[in-house]
Parts: C-alpha cells; sequence; structure tokens
C-alpha cells in the first residue's frame, strides 16, 4: 500500500529502504538499472542501495521486499484485479436485481396454503407438453414453485423452469435457468462475466489470477501499512483516514494507505474464498480439505450403496440431471412429506426424482441465509424409506467455513446487508487499484512511467531469510500455480533486464 518517493525516503518521510546511505557502487548500480526499461526495473539516483555488498545484511530488507512485490504485482495484476472487483460488485447484488427483474415470474398472487405439488407440476407439464417430466421442483413459501425440465435446446448445465402460482397454478413464467444455483439469465450472464468474462474454460483463468494475486498484494501492502504505523510517531491518523491537506502524491498515498487499511481483511478473505472454486488453486484446496477430514459429506443416493456427487460448490460446477426417468406427480407430495418428517424443515427445498434406475429421491434444504439450512435426504420412492441423510449440524467445522465462506462471497448469506457490503468492498478494491495507478504516475520523471523500488533486497537479508522466502514462493506457488508460474516468469525476466542494464552501465562507463 505505500510506495517510496523520489530520492529514497518512505511517503511518511522516514529513512531510506536499505536503512543505510547509499554507497557510491552501488549508487552507480542503481543509476544503471534505469536502462532496464521505464516504470519497469529502472530506479532513481539516490533512492536506496541498489544492491549491498556480499554477506552484508541490510536492516529493513524484508520491508524493501514487501514494497517490490506489492508494487509490481500491483502494476501487472491490477487490471485483473479491477476487472474482477468491478464485475464482482455487481454480481453481489444480483440477489435483488433478479427479485426485481423477474418479479412476475417468482412472486405468487396469494401467500394461503398452495395446490399440492401434483397439481401444479401437471399444469407445468401441460404447458410444456410432448410428455415431459421435470427434473426437479422448488416450492418456496410465499412465491411461485419452480417445476424445471430439461430442454436440448438450452446450454449444458441449464434447464427450462416453468414459474407456476401454487395458489391457482397459473402459469406465471418461462425461463432457463444456470447450474444448481437456479440462477436466472441476468444473475448468470453477470455470474459469467465475473467469473470467465464471457470466454469459457481459457476465460477462467483470469478470475484465478486476479483471486490468487489479491490476497499476496493485500498481504503485503499490510506490512508495509505495519511498517509505517509502527515508525511513525506523527501523523497515525493520517494512516487511518486520508489528510485533506496533502497535495500531489502524498494526497494519492493517503488515500490509497486509509482506503486499502479498511478494505484489507475483505480482500483477503474474498481471494481465499474466491480460490476455493478456481480450476487450479481449487482442486488443491479440495485434496487438502479431503485429506485432513474437511470434506463436505456426500449424499447417497444410490439403492445399491453409490454416493452422490455434491459439495460446496456444486451451485457453480454441478449439472441437473439430464436423463431423469418418469415420475408420478403424486410422489413429489409424499416425498417431501417423508423429507419433512426426516430433517428438512426449510420452506426452500429442491425436489429430485431419481436420475436413472435404482437411485433415490432427493430432498434438498437450498436455504442460503443464516441460519444455513442445508440438509438432505435420500428417500427410496416405491418404500418411502430414507436411504441417507446429511445434516449440516454434522458437517466438518472446515465443511461449514467453506459453506459459509461461500455464501458470503456471493451475498447470499445475510441478504441485502451482505449484498451491500460486498459492493461497497468492491468499490473499495476497485478504487486501490485505481490510486496505484496514480501514485505510479505521479511519481514519474519528465517523461516515462514512475520509477520502480530497487532492486536488491534478498541480497541484504540474512541466510534464513533468504531460505524462508524461497521456500515460501514455493509452497505457495505450487498451492497456487496461477501465483508461482507468473512469478517464476517475472524472477527470470527481472534477473535478464538487470543482467542488461548492468552490461549496459559498464559499457557506459569503458566509453
Amino acid at each position: 500500500m505505500t510506495l517510496h518517493r523520489p530520492g529514497g525516503l518512505s511517503a511518511s518521510g522516514g529513512a531510506p529502504v536499505s536503512g543505510a546511505s547509499p554507497s557510491p557502487a552501488s549508487a552507480q548500480e542503481t543509476r544503471n538499472a534505469g536502462a532496464a526499461g521505464p516504470g519497469v526495473l529502472d530506479t532513481q539516483p539516490g533512492r536506496g542501495a541498489g544492491g549491498a555488498a556480499s554477506g552484508a545484511v541490510r536492516k529493513g530488507w524484508f520491508t524493501a521486499l514487501l514494497r517490490r512485490v506489492h508494487f509490481f504485482a500491483g502494476i501487472l495484476v491490477g487490471p485483473f484485479i479491477l476487472v474482477a472487483a468491478v464485475s464482482g460488485g455487481l454480481y453481489a447484488l444480483t440477489p435483488t436485481i433478479e427479485k426485481m427483474v423477474y418479479s412476475h415470474e417468482l412472486t405468487a398472487t396469494s401467500t394461503l396454503v398452495g395446490m399440492p405439488l401434483a397439481d401444479q407440476i401437471e399444469a407445468a407439464e401441460a404447458y410444456v407438453g410432448s410428455g415431459a417430466s421435470p427434473v426437479a421442483v422448488r416450492p418456496a413459501p410465499g412465491a411461485t414453485t419452480r417445476v424445471m425440465f430439461t430442454d436440448e435446446t438450452l446450454p449444458e448445465s441449464t434447464t427450462r423452469a416453468i414459474f407456476v402460482d401454487p395458489a391457482t397454478a397459473e402459469i406465471r413464467g418461462d425461463l432457463p435457468v444456470y447450474g444448481t444455483s437456479g440462477a436466472l439469465p441476468v444473475r448468470h450472464w453477470i455470474s459469467d462475466l465475473h467469473r470467465s468474462l464471457h470466454l469459457g474454460a481459457p476465460g477462467r483463468w483470469y478470475s484465478e489470477l486476479a483471486a490468487s494475486w489479491l490476497g499476496i498484494v493485500a498481504l503485503a501492502g499490510l506490512g508495509l501499512w505495519i511498517g509505517r504505523f509502527v515508525r511513525s510517531r506523527r501523523g497515525r491518523r493520517d494512516l487511518l483516514r486520508p489528510n485533506r491537506s496533502h497535495r500531489g502524491y502524498r494526497r494519492l498515498s493517503g488515500w490509497h494507505s486509509a482506503v486499502g487499511i479498511w478494505v484489507v481483511l475483505g480482500a483477503i478473505f474474498l481471494s481465499a474464498t474466491g480460490i476455493t472454486w478456481s480450476t487450479f488453486a481449487g482442486a488443491n484446496v479440495t485434496d487438502l480439505r479431503a485429506a485432513i477430514g474437511g470434506g463436505t459429506p456426500a449424499l447417497d443416493t444410490s439403492l445399491h450403496g453409490a454416493a452422490d456427487a455434491g459439495g460446496d460448490h456444486a451451485e457453480h460446477l454441478g449439472a441437473m440431471p439430464t436423463a431423469p426417468t418418469a415420475a408420478n406427480p403424486a410422489t413429489f407430495d409424499a416425498v417431501l412429506a417423508t423429507a419433512k418428517g426426516v430433517n428438512v424443515n426449510s420452506g426452500d427445498v429442491e425436489i429430485r426424482p431419481p436420475s436413472a434406475p435404482g437411485t433415490a429421491w432427493v430432498v434438498q434444504e437450498i436455504h442460503r441465509s443464516f441460519p444455513t439450512e442445508v440438509d438432505a435426504v435420500a428417500i427410496d420412492g416405491t418404500t418411502m424409506q430414507v436411504v441417507d441423510r446429511v445434516d449440516f449440524t454434522d458437517f466438518p467445522l472446515l465443511a461449514k467455513l467453506s459453506r459459509w465462506g461461500i455464501d458470503l462471497h456471493m451475498g447470499t448469506m445475510f441478504g441485502l446487508a451482505n449484498q451491500i457490503a460486498l459492493f461497497v468492498l468492491a468499490v473499495g478494491i476497485a478504487a486501490l487499484v485505481v490510486l496505484g495507478y496514480a501514485m505510479w504516475w505521479k511519481r514519474r520523471p519528465t517523461r516515462g512511467f514512475g520509477a520502480a523500488p530497487a532492486r536488491g533486497a534478498l541480497r541484504g537479508a540474512p541466510w534464513w531469510g533468504v531460505g524462508a522466502v524461497l521456500i515460501g514462493a514455493v509452497l505457495i506457488g505450487l498451492v497456487l500455480p496461477l501465483v508461482g508460474y507468473p512469478l517464476a516468469a517475472f524472477v527470470v525476466l527481472d534477473v535478464l533486464l538487470g543482467w542488461r542494464a548492468r552490461r549496459a552501465g559498464l559499457r557506459s562507463s569503458d566509453g
């Protein structure tokens, strides 16, 4: 969150990064580093030692390293974080937007006790025609009942939902719904924008890159902020709220620091929860949870002992059954009544008939607001005997935390309050990216881009510091591949450009 001002002083007016005056040799190397290219690896003369003498331990080496990581990660990954923040802020409001846009389809004409599900399903089947049988039914108190059918004309993981008024069996709407989350078109469009920029599987790399690096940038910025707060004798209040008397770079830096400290924990939370359903890192997190006994319990839907694949991220990755067996509409009422006698007490439920012979009916609570109700029960549709049940109270702690984290991230946990908080947080993160680029531009020389923090932080670190940084980088890279690969590429590029800059400086000296 803090970048150095020209002349080697911190934004608060402290000492140079290195903690000591640069030697003639290191000052020459700092000047030579400018040949690496404006705004990328160049430094200004006198900004601090670009490379300490071999074996010399420099005070403040870790702060210098954090500053360089924060700077380059922000500059290079900032556009991805900005897009993710803007689209994520919009997505946070989609539950409310959805209710407004589709109020006719979602709202029942009466709050009185409705007709049996069988009557509503028969009305939906008659509307669809062609002997269609529902793949799932979602009754909801005070709202229309969704009767969902497969449709070959729709994309994969998409069903056709018929909205039935439970009081009159009137058809209130006909819309596609996406995945097991039941997202309607507007919400799905915004979700796909946030998740993959509408580019399909390759587009998901962008969101994973943003989620992975957001946490790195936030933690590095937090470390820099704490360092400034500890060193500062005056002006600590300026680190919590911007000083309006400041102008130019100091004004931008003040806003960046103050906004950053208020949103940093939220940014880390969004990074951690976003990673859990990413393509590469998400698989690593799932494997780790399973290895330590923190996986989400799976409901056994087979009448012969196989488990139904499900989990926390079913609303993102799962698909509705594509080959349902024809079911008697009256069975939906019987199965729901049985489930209510077992563990289903939420009004928001989904009832799924067997997807294939030899499998059970499933009644799943889908209430995502607090208190969380996601109990599920599998029932033999012939005997109405319970085959298996999964209760949220029996989830391992990690599974519960994952469920709550996802629902908070999606804005469904505490309703409108959660959505507004996420929107404000997204605006704050987007503002930090914009302020960071403005600071970079403000620190530029007469032309070109702003100077970067000097190289050489690790050359001034003790042996154990170098080892800890290398081990940490490798471990993070293994868990978060889209941090590891870009970081390795950057190190190689940085070394090559530094070597080129030193050669150019030597040729200039010889000449």
